[in-house]
């Protein structure tokens, strides 16, 4: 749950190019998009290339898919972020990710944790500004 408009965490999910700023700062430093394929650059100077599958305004719904530049020894990664509205200034955020080879799950599960308390604090700093 984020207490923060719909409206307003869908527009910093779907700015794809701004992750770094509107997301998850510090765990993302940079990001840039080319076409469909997304580049982010975490600490270490590591980039990871994702692959923008859609943007769905509608559905306030963004799937991705890692392809490249993992820590963890995956061979299949596919994500995705659903924003539903909970009220006029609160929403909840859902992000469902995939993950092969099975056993990697738990590691992303913790990545995926801690990654939703950084949106969450950094949406609700961004809204109460």
């Amino acid at each position: 749950m984020i207490e923060s408009s719909a409206e307003d965490v869908w527009d910093a999910v779907r700015d794809v190019e701004a992750v770094h700023k509107r997301l998850i700062p510090g765990y993302v430093l940079d990001a840039r998009v080319d076409g469909d394929t997304r580049y982010l650059t975490v600490p270490g100077d590591a980039v990871i290339r994702e692959l923008i599958v859609s943007i769905d305004d509608d559905l306030r719904r963004l799937a991705y898919s890692a392809v490249e530049g993992f820590k963890i020894p995956l061979t299949h990664h596919h994500a995705s972020f659903q924003v539903i509205p909970e009220g006029a200034d609160r929403c909840r955020l859902v992000w469902t990710t995939d993950v092969l080879p099975h056993d990697m799950a738990e590691q992303v599960r913790l990545r995926v944790v801690r990654g939703s308390q950084v949106m969450k604090e950094t949406l609700e700093r961004q809204s109460a500004s």
